[in-house]
C-alpha cells in the first residue's frame, strides 16, 4: 500500500512523541511525502520547537530520523498530475491539490485527519485512528 502523508499529520509527529510517530516508524507500508511540503514544516519549525519543547537540534534530528521513513517525491512527479487534482479538490482546498497530485501518480491513499479531504470520493482518505485500525 501507497499512502501519502498531509503535512499536518507529519508535523503533528514532530511536535508529540506519540501514535503518530510510532505509526510512521513501524509501519510495513510506503509512505510518501511531498517535496514541496518542506516549505510549510520549515514555515512552522519555530511553532513546533515552542509546542513539543524541543530544542532546535533535536528539532532537526527527530525530522531527519522520520525522513528515513518516508519516500521523499519530488515535485515533478506529482506536477504531471496537478491539472487532474485541481478538478478533484481545487473547489475544496487548493493548498490539498498537490497531495492528490501525489496519490494519483502512485495509485496511493491519503493519511490525513483533515475533513475537507473527506469531501471528494477521488482519492480514499484515512485518518490516524482507522488507520490505527490497520496498524
Amino acid at each position: 500500500m501507497n499512502l501519502v502523508i498531509d503535512t499536518n499529520v507529519f508535523i503533528s509527529a514532530l511536535i508529540k512523541d506519540g501514535i503518530t510517530q510510532e505509526i510512521i516508524t513501524n509501519m510495513k507500508t510506503n509512505l510518501l511525502f511531498p517535496e514541496f511540503e518542506f516549505d510549510e514544516i520549515k514555515k512552522h519549525k519555530g511553532e513546533v520547537i515552542e509546542k513539543s519543547g524541543l530544542s532546535e537540534k533535536e528539532f532537526d534530528i527527530l525530522l531527519l530520523r522520520l525522513l528515513n521513513y518516508v519516500r521523499i517525491i519530488p515535485g515533478d512527479i506529482s506536477f504531471k498530475f496537478k491539472k487532474q487534482a485541481e478538478e478533484i479538490i481545487g473547489n475544496i482546498d487548493k493548498d490539498d491539490v498537490i497531495f492528490i497530485a501525489t496519490a494519483l501518480a502512485f495509485n496511493a491513499r491519503i493519511w490525513s485527519d483533515d475533513r475537507h479531504f473527506q469531501k471528494q470520493k477521488a482519492i480514499e482518505v484515512l485518518t490516524t485512528k482507522q488507520i490505527l485500525g490497520v496498524f
